[in-house]
């Protein structure tokens, strides 16, 4: 696994106007948490803090993912 960079502002604004873009982003960091949680699942259970880390890399994939999104939109 190399070296975590993280999301930028403008990485955020551009993926919120370039659906392919934003698409790119979202396969990366997901590629990158998907690969730190496979890496978690192979260490030893003695550790015990496993789980929490890859409820944790859950959660922030599913935070990335509305990051990228951009504010709901409400239909009336």
């Amino acid at each position: 696994m190399g070296t975590y960079a993280p999301v930028t502002e403008d990485e955020l604004a551009r993926a919120r106007t370039d659906p392919a873009f934003r698409q790119k982003l979202l396969s990366q960091n997901m590629e990158a948490l998907l690969t730190g949680i496979k890496k978690l699942r192979k260490a030893p259970a003695a550790t015990g803090t496993g789980d929490k880390q890859i409820r944790e890399g859950v959660e922030l994939a599913v935070r990335l993912a509305e990051l990228i999104q951009g504010p709901t939109k409400t239909c009336r």
